[in-house]
């Protein structure tokens, strides 16, 4: 029997670790991969400022993935103790991908501990950017894995239901499902560009409150480059989502756009709001951009909410988060292709205080972006937690006591933010750029490596 208020508390819960974990998540995807290029241009160009970029950035990102690991560990909680039913169905096909998620983990957790304590320890430093690799690598196909499981959940495969009964079970069907290719690309392109354009933003606040060293202004260079670069790729994966959304969950789509009734030659619907009455106001539409956005084709018809039954439409304003997401990403996307063409051609403006704080805004926006994303993704599958077969009641836990365990959780994760903040903060305040970078030339000079 449903619980409405467990399914209620549940969800909510769901939604608070989620959001909490993916910016440690985000953060443990992307991080590896800009210490591994700050790491490699240090030694290509034998600049030491990259190399202590590197080391500086690898101390910060030990303390967020002992909050995601706590995070990680409280998302596998709860989809056994708040989603039952649905583990109980899906788990017999989804295994395979969670137990890879956690070897990817500690394949990574163990090259990242011998690289973190073994800086001074090579003659060949190349031997120790070496150890990176499987670092990247592992924090990657973490997410890799666990976005399968994900993508399991909007396009099930791999097995037959009889009677209720899974039979017919094949893993490595479910893993390649239809929306695998293109979640998994968005996702890691996303984590990417997000950890650069933060990286980035605590360059440029440096920058602004009076360091004006040749380290800061090297590393905000190196991480605009890396975000362009980054948000272009996110940017045309994004393009290839729409085409997937138009052939295998045009309702979320169209609950997306507030396309209501199917047409060709569709126009695509930016900002605006609705009314009481679904009347849509103040919203720019562009002719013939959906039907391109869907199919590749400006007069290709594109399915509207009228085809699906009213219960089973996903809610309408998920077009705020996507409109959220979309524009977050093409402000980041200028800002980043204006400073970087800015230093080649040596305008003066991106050197100033009003350019560094919008540079400085970017990380947080780049973190509501991947949280948009990931809200609209989640609530865009909604009534279904396995599309087709299990809607999200279904799967829901009937305990009585989900919403004392969200206010213990939402205890918990103040304590771990503030706490990561406060030691992040004090860390990097007890070793500042300067002194570190003198100590690191008495090493060099001396010969300690």
């Amino acid at each position: 029997m449903m619980n409405e208020s467990a399914v209620f508390w549940s969800r909510m819960l769901t939604e608070l670790t989620l959001s909490f974990h993916i910016i440690y998540a985000t953060i443990g995807v992307g991080v590896p991969l800009m210490i591994m290029i700050a790491q490699w241009v240090g030694m290509k160009n034998n600049d030491e400022h990259y190399i202590l970029l590197a080391r500086r950035i690898t101390r910060g990102f030990v303390i967020t993935v002992a909050v995601g690991v706590v995070t990680g560990t409280a998302i596998g909680l709860q989809l056994s103790l708040l989603w039952p039913n649905f583990m109980r169905l899906a788990g017999q096909v989804i295994a395979l991908p969670l137990f890879m998620e956690t070897f990817a983990f500690f394949f990574e957790a163990i090259f990242l501990g011998i690289y973190l304590y073994t800086w001074d320890r090579f003659d060949n430093q190349t031997k120790h950017m070496l150890l990176l690799i499987p670092v990247a690598i592992g924090a990657s196909m973490s997410a890799v894995f666990i976005t399968v499981v994900n993508s399991f959940m909007n396009t099930p495969q791999g097995f037959e239901l009889v009677n209720g009964e899974l039979v017919n079970i094949q893993p490595l069907v479910a893993m390649f499902n239809p929306s695998m290719p293109t979640k998994v690309a968005h996702v890691l392109a996303s984590a990417y560009m997000t950890s650069a354009f933060l990286l980035a933003s605590i360059a440029a606040f440096r920058l602004l409150k009076g360091s004006n060293h040749i380290y800061y202004k090297k590393s905000l260079f190196l991480m605009m480059k890396l975000g362009l670069i980054f948000s272009i790729a996110t940017a045309v994966i994004g393009d290839f989502s729409g085409k997937f959304l138009a052939e295998y969950q045009p309702e979320k789509l169209a609950a997306a756009e507030w396309h209501f009734e199917t047409e060709e030659a569709a126009s695509l619907i930016l900002l605006g709001f609705m009314d009481q009455e679904e009347n849509i106001k103040l919203a720019i539409r562009i002719p013939y951009a959906l039907s391109i956005l869907a199919h590749g084709n400006p007069m290709a018809e594109v399915i509207g909410l009228n085809e699906f039954p009213e219960d089973e439409i996903p809610p309408l304003y998920i077009h705020y988060l996507f409109n959220i997401m979309v524009f977050i990403g093409m402000f980041m996307t200028l800002l980043s292709i204006l400073y970087v063409a800015g230093v080649w051609r040596g305008w003066q403006f991106i050197k100033k205080a009003w350019f560094r704080w919008l540079t400085v805004l970017g990380g947080p926006l780049s973190i509501i972006a991947i949280e948009t994303g990931w809200w609209l993704a989640e609530v865009g599958r909604q009534p279904w937690i396995l599309r087709g077969y299990m809607r999200t009641a279904q799967g829901a836990t009937t305990s009585e006591h989900v919403d004392m365990m969200f206010i213990l959780f939402c205890i918990l994760y103040i304590v771990l933010g503030i706490g990561s903040i406060v030691v992040l903060s004090r860390m990097y305040r007890a070793n500042p750029i300067e002194q570190e970078i003198q100590d690191r030339m008495a090493e060099v000079e001396g010969g300690v490596r």
